[in-house]
C-alpha cells in the first residue's frame, strides 16, 4: 500500500513538474511593438582673424625721417579664417616719444576687401594713385575724408586721411592718439567696408608723412603705431571683448 502511495506521489509530481513548463513556454509569447528614436546635434561656430596669429608685416618702418617725407608701410591682410560673418573695430593707436603734436604726422590709408586674392601690380597701382593725394615732397592737394567704392565686382576699395572730420579739434593732440578706422557694427559706408563675411580679405596699407613745417623740435623723435582689430559676430546684442 505504502509503494502505491509513494507511485501516486511521484506521478503526481511529475505531472506538476510538466505543467509547470508548459505554462513557462507560454510566457515567452509577447505583445506587438513599434519603436522610434530621434536624435541632435549642435556645432558652435568659429570666429578668428588670421588664425588667431598677430599680422608680422610692418605698418611703417623708416630710419631718419624728415619733414616733407612720405613713407608707405607694408600690406597687412586681414583674412576671417572662422566659419561666421564677423564686424570689425579697427582702431589705429599713435604714439611720440617727445611733447609734439602728434598731428605733424599726416596719415593716409588705401584697402581692399574682395573674395579673390589680388595681384601685386594691382596693390602697386593703389599706392602709386593714393600717393598723389599726398602730392610728392609738399603737402597733400586735398585733405578728403575717407571714400568707399567699388572698383571691380566683388572688390571694394577705401582711400583718404584718418579722422578728416576732426581735423580741426584735434589739432592740439600732444604725443599720442588714437584713431577709429571704422566700425562694422555702425551704419555709413565706411563702417559696412568693416563688415568682414567668412571668406572675405581686407588688404590695408597706411601712408604716412612729416609735415614740410615741423620745426627743429620734431628731430630725434620716434613715432610708434599700433593697429587693433577686434571682430564680434553679427547678432544683435554682441560685444567686443
Amino acid at each position: 500500500m505504502k509503494k502505491l502511495v509513494a507511485a501516486k506521489k511521484a506521478l503526481l509530481g511529475a505531472t506538476l513538474a510538466g505543467a509547470i513548463v508548459i505554462g513557462g513556454s507560454y510566457g515567452t509569447y509577447s505583445w506587438f511593438t513599434s519603436e522610434v528614436k530621434a536624435t541632435g546635434e549642435i556645432i558652435n561656430g568659429t570666429l578668428q582673424l588670421n588664425n588667431g596669429e598677430d599680422i608680422s608685416t610692418s605698418i611703417v618702418s623708416i630710419d631718419n625721417f624728415a619733414p616733407s617725407q612720405l613713407v608707405w608701410g607694408d600690406w597687412m591682410t586681414l583674412e576671417n579664417t572662422g566659419t561666421m560673418d564677423a564686424h570689425l573695430q579697427a582702431t589705429l593707436h599713435q604714439q611720440l616719444d617727445k611733447q609734439v603734436s602728434v598731428d605733424t604726422y599726416k596719415l593716409g590709408y588705401v584697402a581692399y576687401k574682395y573674395k579673390v586674392q589680388l595681384d601685386d601690380e594691382t596693390l602697386e597701382a593703389a599706392q602709386l594713385a593714393f600717393e598723389e593725394l599726398f602730392d610728392g615732397t609738399t603737402n597733400e592737394r586735398t585733405f578728403s575724408a575717407p571714400t568707399v567704392k567699388e572698383i571691380a565686382p566683388g572688390v571694394e576699395m577705401i582711400y583718404g586721411f584718418v579722422n578728416v572730420e576732426e581735423k580741426q579739434k584735434t589739432a592740439g593732440n600732444i604725443g599720442e592718439k588714437t584713431v577709429l578706422l571704422g566700425d562694422g557694427a555702425e551704419s555709413g559706408h565706411i563702417n559696412e567696408f568693416w563688415q568682414l563675411d567668412s571668406d572675405e580679405y581686407i588688404d590695408l596699407s597706411f601712408a604716412i608723412k612729416l609735415d614740410e613745417h615741423a620745426g627743429n623740435e620734431y628731430q630725434g623723435v620716434t613715432y610708434n603705431a599700433e593697429l587693433t582689430v577686434k571682430a564680434k559676430h553679427k547678432d544683435d546684442g554682441s560685444e567686443y571683448n
